[in-house]
């Protein structure tokens, strides 16, 4: 079944140029059945990732663009009176599709951003005191603008913790511009694309990864670096046993990905940073990337 992952890998690098550790990562969140924050300055390709894996992947696809005025019942829907009936209906909201892109999820205020925090964690919604499941496969992708910009509502933590890995993609290399400066636009190669992994597929591989194993030493090591995150004075607060499981999953998909059948810390060190940037702060210190965040992680726990 690791073979499937191939092609899914080649068309995505053709449409994301230059990006290949950054789709291969998304890929892997998806297959650890996490959610998806991308983080970048606007135009660099962070829509275009979210609507290319739906695509590539065969999903129901939906944005949802955050805005200031967006309430809670604009994503979860509501219900509606229908005068034929002389009922009230429901009015399933943009929500009930089995890939969401939260498009500038923190340019909406936190009563906006609250309404995905059931649906991520749960895969339902309770509205109006019903509890409605969410289709399967389902995933949030969403995008931010930098905290730094103009009308941002940072994220809580606890929304934060609802997303498996938080990625940047960064402006593409001089070649990669050229090739895209020279190439088909965007939109119409999105228009093309094939069903890579229809999403029967897609969950025997989520399958897979969940059986992937992880032996003692290597729980030894996770288990020692989310106690660095608590003990050694880094960090404002340290890892949750939440972030350990994710560190876990995004490791055994990472293994999976490289066509192992057990995870090894070269794995966990693999998704350190997009796993655990965004769940840490430093102590004292202003903004800085993921991977600064985790750099004393892994100077200073031995890997097994």
């Amino acid at each position: 079944m690791r073979d499937s992952l191939k092609p899914l890998l080649t068309v995505a690098n053709t449409v994301i140029l230059g990006k290949p550790r950054q789709i291969r990562l998304a890929v892997c969140c998806l297959l650890a059945r996490g959610h998806l924050l991308i983080e970048d300055v606007p135009s660099v390709g962070k829509t275009t990732l979210a609507h290319m894996l739906a695509n590539l992947l065969g999903l129901d696809y939906q944005r949802i663009q955050f805005t200031s005025d967006l309430l809670p019942a604009d994503i979860l829907g509501s219900s509606i009176f229908d005068a034929k009936t002389h009922s009230f209906r429901f009015l399933p909201g943009p929500i009930f599709h089995q890939m969401i892109l939260a498009d500038e999820i923190n340019r909406s205020t936190p009563k906006a951003q609250s309404a995905l925090l059931e649906a991520m964690e749960e895969h339902q919604v309770t509205v109006e005191g019903e509890t409605r499941a969410l289709p399967e496969p389902f995933f949030v992708i969403a995008t931010q603008n930098p905290l730094h910009q103009i009308g941002t509502f940072p994220l809580p933590e606890s929304q934060l913790d609802r997303f498996l890995m938080r990625l940047t993609l960064g402006y593409p290399d001089s070649r990669s511009e050229r090739a895209l400066f020279k190439g088909e636009e965007r939109h119409s190669l999105l228009e093309k694309l094939p069903v890579c992994l229809p999403a029967a597929e897609l969950k025997d591989l989520q399958r897979e990864v969940k059986a992937v194993h992880t032996s003692e030493a290597l729980l030894d090591y996770v288990q020692a670096l989310v106690r660095y995150s608590r003990e050694s004075g880094h960090y404002e607060l340290g890892l949750s046993p939440r972030a350990g499981l994710a560190l876990l999953s995004a490791a055994r998909a990472w293994a999976f990905a490289e066509g192992r059948g057990s995870v090894l810390p070269e794995d966990v060190q693999a998704v350190l940073a997009p796993v655990c940037g965004h769940r840490l702060r430093p102590a004292g210190s202003g903004a800085v990337t993921a991977e600064v965040v985790v750099a004393p992680m892994l100077d200073q726990v031995a890997a097994v």
